[in-house]
Parts: C-alpha cells; sequence; structure tokens
C-alpha cells in the first residue's frame, strides 16, 4: 500500500541522502584513467583531510565500513600479534571477531555496553605489558548500538601515560562528519570511517586515515593483503587516481557533500548535531523513559539508543511506528535486541525534521500501550528554542 509523504529514515545510517548529492551521483561515468577524474580525484582526497582533521594521507576504498577495519588491521600487523580491543557494544565486538579470524590475539576490556572504553583500564593493562606485546590499541569512537561516545583524547594520553610504543586504531563510521574528530591531534594511526552516516553518502565506500607511524608499520606487518593494501593505493592517489576501477559516481557524490560539510563549516556541522542531540535527550527524559548510555560525558551526538520499560518489546515498538508513521528507527543489536530502540539524529538534518522524528515516536509510544509521559517533543522544541536565543544573543554580542 502507497504510503502518502517521504518516509522518515532515522536509523543511524545510512541516513538520508540530500538531494545536492543525489544530483552529483546522477551523473555520466567518466574515463577513470582521464584528466577529468584525476581532478575529481585530487579533490576529494584533499578535502577529506579537512575533514578527518589531519595532514596525513587518506585512502579510499569500494567498500562498506568492515573492509576499512580490515585494511587497518591487515596492513599494520602480523599473525600472532596482539591487539587490545573495548568491549563498548556489538560494532566493537565485531571488529573483535574481524582480527581473531586473521590470526590476531585479541585481549578484550570487557564493558557493560552502556560506557565508552575506559581510558584508565586501557592505562592500567599497557603498563603491565612492559615487553611490548600489544602492538596495537583499537577503539570505536562512536558505538553505533548503543549510542556511546568513548573518550579519545583521553585514550590517547592513557597510551602516552603508559609510554608505551602500540598503535593506535579508531574507528568513526558513525561519528565522522558529526562528532568533533581530531586524527592529528588525537596522535591516532589508523581512523576508519564510511561514507553512509555523517557523510550522508550511500553505502560503499569506506576510508582510513594513516599517520606516519602506520605507514612504517606497514612495511614490516606479514599480514596477507592485496585489494586492500594501502602501498597500492598511495602509489597512484599522489596523482589522483585509483589502482583499480574506482566507484565514480559515488565519488562525484562524495565532492558534493565534502563542499557542503566545509560550506557550512566543520564547526557549525558539529554544534548542530550537539544541539539535535540534546534536544533528542530532553524528549526521552521527558518522556520518563531511560538513555542507554550512562555517562553524560559519553553522550552521542549522532543517535540516542533508548531502553524499553521492562514488559515491552522494542521491536513491535518500532513496527508500530513503521506502519503507522512510514518512519524507521534503529533496532536493538545483539544483546540489546527487542530492549531499546535507536534514534538516529545525524547527517543531513536539522530541527523541523527532528520534531517530526520525535512526534512519530511519541505516537508510537502511544499507541503501543508503552507508559511514558506525554510531552516529550514540546520539552524538545523548547531546547530547541531556547539554543536558538542563546545562539542569536551572542551573535548580536559579537
Amino acid at each position: 500500500m502507497h504510503s502518502s509523504g517521504r518516509h522518515f529514515l532515522q536509523i543511524p545510517g545510512p541516513t538520508n541522502v540530500p538531494e545536492r548529492v543525489l544530483r552529483a551521483i546522477d551523473s555520466a561515468t567518466i574515463d577513470h584513467r582521464g584528466p577529468s577524474f584525476r581532478d575529481l580525484g585530487n579533490e576529494v582526497l584533499a578535502n577529506l583531510k579537512r575533514v578527518f582533521q589531519t595532514d596525513a594521507p587518506v585512502v579510499i576504498f569500494p567498500a562498506s565500513g568492515t573492509g576499512a577495519w580490515e585494511a587497518a588491521l591487515v596492513n599494520t600487523l602480523s599473525a600472532g600479534d596482539r591487539v587490545l580491543m573495548c568491549e563498548t557494544g556489538h560494532f566493537a565486538t565485531l571488529w573483535r571477531h574481524l582480527a581473531e579470524k586473521f590470526g590476531l590475539e585479541v585481549e578484550f576490556i570487557a564493558g557493560d555496553w552502556r560506557h565508552g572504553a575506559d581510558p584508565q583500564a586501557v592505562e592500567a593493562r599497557l603498563v603491565e605489558d612492559r615487553n611490548g606485546d600489544i602492538k596495537a590499541v583499537c577503539v570505536v569512537h562512536n558505538e553505533t548500538s548503543t549510542g556511546v561516545t568513548s573518550r579519545i583524547a583521553e585514550i590517547r594520553a592513557a597510551i602516552d601515560s603508559a609510554r608505551h610504543a602500540a598503535l593506535f586504531l579508531v574507528d568513526t563510521i558513525s561519528s565522522l562528519g558529526s562528532i568533533d574528530y581530531r586524527h592529528d591531534d588525537w596522535g591516532v594511526d589508523v581512523t576508519v570511517a564510511g561514507s553512509q552516516k555523517g557523510l550522508m553518502l550511500p553505502p560503499g565506500l569506506s576510508f582510513n586515515a594513516i599517520s606516519d607511524k602506520a605507514r612504517s608499520a606497514a612495511v614490516r606487518a606479514t599480514l596477507p593483503r592485496s585489494y586492500w593494501d594501502w602501498a597500492d593505493m598511495l602509489a597512484v592517489n599522489r596523482n589522483g587516481y585509483f589502482p583499480y576501477t574506482p566507484a565514480t559516481n559515488l565519488l562525484y557524490g562524495l565532492r558534493e557533500a565534502l563542499s557542503m560539510l566545509l560550506e557550512e563549516g566543520m564547526d557549525r556541522v558539529f554544534a548542530r548535531h550537539a544541539r539535535l542531540a540534546e534536544a533528542s535527550r530532553c524528549a526521552v527524559r521527558a518522556w520518563g523513559l531511560e538513555i542507554l548510555c550512562r555517562d553524560p560525558r559519553e553522550y552521542s551526538d549522532s543517535l540516542t539508543a533508548v531502553l524499553m520499560p521492562e514488559g515491552h518489546d522494542a521491536d513491535s515498538f518500532r513496527a508500530t511506528v513503521l506502519d503507522r508513521f512510514n518512519m524507521s528507527l534503529g533496532s536493538g543489536l545483539g544483546q540489546l535486541a527487542g530492549k531499546v530502540f535507536r534514534i538516529g539524529h545525524l547527517g543531513d538534518f536539522n530541527e523541523l525534521m527532528l520534531a517530526g522524528t520525535l512526534s512519530g515516536v511519541e505516537m508510537g509510544l502511544e499507541l503501543s500501550e508503552v507508559p511514558y509521559n506525554r510531552g516529550g517533543v514540546q520539552a524538545a522544541l523548547l531546547q530547541l528554542s531556547t539554543d536558538r536565543r542563546r545562539d542569536a544573543a551572542a551573535a548580536s554580542a559579537a
């Protein structure tokens, strides 16, 4: 049956693709060995550095974020190497499983899926590792399954305090372009990212930002790699080209998406996400529901995961919202299946879109007979209008 109006895609990725990006993708494919493509390649590779906040090279693979996970590991490590990871949720667990398939020995710092990676626990383990057996520390910056953001700068400080030489690998798949992230300033060696969230593209592109230390490690690493080999990429990227057929039309979209982010200004992009995220949390609190993330310092600006009251199924609620209001909310993953729903508020997203999203949630709670307090949408709108008045006053004072 036809549903009038547009579908609200409020999962935390893939996100809504803006019209400018869709129109850019809908262009004729060009010769990927010709001069026009060289200009395209050089532009996107340069502008990606501005989004990653790095002077280091960024490589692009035609793949999902899982491919960028694999590339980060196989270019820097050897079979039997020990890797320290942190259990922050479903995607940290998947990265662990991928590492184990390559014969890496993974130490997994246990977590409760409601907190980010613990800098003190990381430092304590590295201090114990007097022989330097741990070759890399891998952390998910923003855990998409839980709405928890790990404090990457503090983890970098913990590694430094332990005086440990481990590489630092960070997954930013659901934070890049949405939450402040600084590859260089935070001393990250490999940053992993994907196209389908804050970069406002369809799935299909993945990224590695690579420090000098990581490139040196790649010379010594012996895990097998071919498609994922940084060396092949970097050799031809310097001229704007790729070692094999690239995803040309997605690169058109990437060029447009990067232009949109840089036109808005990255500081404003981060502030917009923070504003919409806090309004979402205001709504959840007003409904009398519980935010999954326990530490306010680690609240995600990309998504909010909401615990359902005991005895109520999150998937049944989500099905009602989809059926009655044509809106998709994120499901609970892994051990959170049926226990939480996730509100995505990242990418090409503004106040009016958030108001519609939260209205759908509130109406869904009512229809699903979930115990809640009315007024969540109003609380969010009040927060947004207060923020706008404050910003206007600050602008006038300046």
